[in-house]
């Protein structure tokens, strides 16, 4: 009995004991992290960016939206929202309230599939299969269909009337105490919403600081953004691999990135040209895999400083 079945028993409960750690504890083990960054110009003012991606809100979730609402106490200079917001059409409200402190702060936001589409249940193996044949998204793959259209509507509206700025495949610019911050925005290179060649042409001269702002950082954005010589680029979509192995890191991106940058800070080079490059873990999960294993969500305080 003991040799038939020990094994097999074992196996089981670690992995019921994994499944157990990582959607009841570590999915809701919120962490804030801090970066410094230097791109600003020399002599220019700190400015500190706090950095909102990949919510995936579901009803319910009292203790992300405390949390949430909690850091509008770091006072941050202002704010900038990578998308992804929703995994349940009925989550607009709740989005707006967890977000409503940090909405009196200057900010900016950009789209994700996830803002327009319900999510549906995926075999999670099929993101492996997928990045060994290079198809990832609607990059491809055939179109979805049968597909939950979430009301992103209100979502924008909610936003738009809080003063932050919709960066959907333009730009925006931000006065903070006499400092102009360009932001150029894009829609989700996952479902190619993407528009770069509505916004080329890189950074203003009239503005103090400019940077790029994306969902998704597939490299055929990053490489255009890099390429116009935008310092920095900001980035969410890849909730940092989600399912990691200790001491190993992320086994996908979801995207055509390098699993070495599925998150955090590091640097992009395209045509002789380099930008830093921040990618957001998110701090959500959708409704359908919730779970986080050795990525705990997070959401990220970005200190800019001089060159």
């Amino acid at each position: 009995m003991r040799a038939r079945y020990g094994v097999p028993l074992g196996i089981a409960a670690v992995g019921a004991a994994g499944l157990a750690y990582s959607a009841g504890f570590e999915a809701r083990s919120f962490r804030l992290r801090r970066v410094t960054v230097p791109v600003l110009p020399s002599g220019m003012r700190p400015l500190r960016v706090l950095q909102v991606s990949d919510i995936h809100m579901v009803g319910g979730q009292r203790k992300k939206q405390r949390w949430l609402r909690s850091l509008a106490g770091l006072r941050p200079d202002f704010v900038i929202n990578t998308g992804d917001n929703l995994s349940d059409p009925e989550g607009v409200p709740e989005v707006l309230d967890a977000l409503g402190p940090l909405m009196e702060f200057p900010g900016a936001y950009v789209f994700g599939s996830n803002d327009y589409y319900g999510p549906k249940f995926r075999n999670p193996v099929r993101y492996l299969f997928e990045k060994a044949q290079g198809r990832h998204g609607l990059n491809g793959n055939p179109p979805a269909v049968g597909v939950v259209h979430n009301p992103w509507e209100d979502l924008r509206d909610g936003f738009d009337a809080a003063g932050w700025q919709n960066l959907t495949n333009t730009r925006g610019l931000l006065k903070i105490e006499g400092v102009s911050v360009e932001l150029t925005g894009l829609d989700d290179p996952h479902i190619k919403r993407d528009r770069y060649a509505e916004v080329a042409g890189g950074p203003s001269s009239a503005a103090d600081f400019s940077m790029g702002v994306v969902h998704a950082p597939y490299l055929r954005v990053l490489d255009a953004f890099a390429a116009d010589a935008y310092p920095l680029i900001l980035a969410g979509h890849t909730h940092g691999g989600q399912v990691c192995l200790p001491f190993y890191g992320a086994f996908v991106t979801n995207c055509d990135l390098d699993t070495d940058r599925v998150k955090g800070l590091s640097r992009h080079t395209a045509e002789g040209r380099t930008s830093y490059l921040h990618v957001s873990a998110g701090c959500g999960a959708s409704r359908y895999t919730p779970v986080r294993f050795a990525c705990p969500p997070e959401v990220t305080l970005l200190t800019l400083v001089a060159r």
